[in-house]
């Protein structure tokens, strides 16, 4: 019994540290959001990143294309054929279907 207080006592204290840390890492969160979401930060980003050029790209044209097709196999939709069809294609260009919609 007398192991048991110690080490609940032990646990205690650690579990103090752990939420001292948790509430640090959360106010130190909020300020970095403050900071990016300020004016002159969205200014600065908008001169310097014109297009989203941080996004991570985990997978290749070619494999998202064969997990497409891998996806598209065997159905008996005839919109999805014309979709398989365009990946099975050099060259996918669909500006006059848009235009047509249009």
């Amino acid at each position: 019994l007398a192991d048991l207080d110690s080490n609940c006592a032990s646990k205690e204290a650690e579990y103090e540290v752990v939420k001292k840390t948790r509430a640090e890492e959360t106010l130190a969160i909020a300020e970095t959001i403050k900071i990016l979401n300020d004016d002159d930060a969205l200014d600065l980003f908008g001169k310097t990143l014109p297009s989203p050029s941080l996004l991570q790209v985990s997978h290749r044209d070619k494999e998202v294309r064969h997990l497409a097709m891998k996806a598209l196999r065997g159905s008996h939709d005839n919109r999805l054929d014309f979709i398989s069809l365009a990946l099975r294609g050099k060259e996918v260009n669909f500006d006059k279907v848009l235009a047509m919609i249009d």
